[in-house]
């Protein structure tokens, strides 16, 4: 079985918040490489690529399994109905395929200590976006 990621936001009208997603998943799929290689990123609504475009594009490359992985703190409405409608919806194209909905990133070590790094550039007023190491 060939497993497909799709990291998933919710999407919005301005192209650099799309875009930072799309970087998200091409680092993600580099850093992971020899444990996922097929990598895609998808945004719920407002932009392209949607879930059934990555979707698609994961079982062109091979896949039969896919797993859409939130970018969403909290176990809310998009994360426990919105997000498996539309992977559903786009399964049905691909009948030979299973999908399954990750947990969202939630409450984690790793998110406090992002919090912290985000919040130690307060001191030296370094307000811009950091470059991913």
């Amino acid at each position: 079985m060939k497993r497909g990621i799709v990291i998933v936001d919710h999407g919005s009208k301005r192209d650099e918040s799309n875009a930072m997603l799309e970087r998200v998943a091409k680092l993600f799929g580099e850093k992971y490489s020899t444990k996922y290689d097929i990598v895609e990123p998808a945004h719920m609504e407002l932009a392209e690529p949607s879930i059934s475009t990555a979707y698609k594009r994961c079982v062109e490359r091979g896949a039969d399994q896919i797993v859409i992985c939130p970018f969403f703190l909290s176990r809310g409405k998009h994360w426990k109905e919105d997000i498996p409608a539309l992977a559903d919806e786009a399964a049905k194209n691909f009948p030979g395929t299973k999908y399954f909905v990750a947990l969202p990133l939630g409450v984690d070590g790793l998110i406090l200590d992002l919090l912290e790094k985000r919040l130690s550039g307060i001191n030296d007023n370094s307000f811009s976006e950091p470059l991913l190491k």
